[in-house]
């Protein structure tokens, strides 16, 4: 049997990237997806408004029928210069909006709907090894502190009615809003980029009862060992 059979999932932000490659996965593990992105995807959607989330939820559990699953991916598009002197307020806004803000409405309605429900049902948040190290990119890091500290809130929460709530923190994943630069490959232990195969093959497992049954309010790192290099130390010591 299929690690997923019989699960109904929504996962968002998979038009490309990590969200491309969850849906995937989550689907060649028997699961029904309903990918949600503002671009090609099942569901188009805008997670930069509250309302755009709201009607998100709605229309997943009308689609659906039921969702026992749900996997936030979604994040704009991030680009190097924005550093913490140049990041403007609007850039601020649609980072937090989509990561976090949406993240919010969109487990809390699912959450409802699996506690009236009786689902005992799994949430999975996309973070950032970010979320607990800067990286000059102030709206990025903080929407994923911020999403890590939800998830955490979620667990504990939702935790007596059997739903289980978790975050996959990826290190350095090319392709979608990460471009990486030259040399960085030599500074990540495992000396490879990581793939969105990389990231999803963790998340089915976590998602799954029959290895993640007793996991939640975790946040588990998929990075090749990349968040152990120290930064002060020459490349190659």
């Amino acid at each position: 049997m299929k690690l997923l059979e019989g699960e109904r999932a929504l996962v968002t932000g998979t038009a490309n990237g990590i969200g491309k490659g969850m849906a995937a996965a989550l689907r060649e593990e028997g699961a029904q997806v309903l990918g949600a992105d503002i671009n090609d995807a099942d569901v188009r959607c805008d997670l930069s408004t509250t309302d755009g989330a709201r009607k998100l939820a709605e229309e997943a559990i009308r689609r659906l029928g039921t969702v026992s699953l749900f996997v936030h991916c979604a994040s704009p598009r991030r680009q190097e210069s924005q550093t913490v002197l140049a990041v403007t307020e609007e850039e601020w806004r649609a980072m937090l909006s989509v990561n976090l803000d949406a993240a919010f409405i969109l487990c809390q309605a699912l959450g409802r709907h699996m506690v009236e429900r009786k689902i005992k049902g799994r949430m999975l948040l996309v973070t950032s090894l970010h979320a607990e190290s800067p990286r000059n990119l102030p709206h990025y890091s903080a929407a994923k502190a911020g999403e890590t500290m939800l998830m955490k809130e979620l667990a504990k929460g939702l935790g007596p009615h059997g739903i289980r709530v978790n975050a996959v923190a990826p290190g350095a994943i090319p392709g979608g809003g990460f471009q990486a630069p030259p040399g960085m490959v030599e500074k990540i232990p495992l000396r490879r980029f990581g793939t969105p195969a990389d990231v999803a093959a963790i998340a089915v497992a976590v998602l799954s009862e029959r290895f993640g049954a007793y996991v939640t309010g975790a946040s588990i790192v998929v990075d090749g060992g990349m968040a152990l290099h120290n930064w002060i130390d020459p490349p190659n010591v």
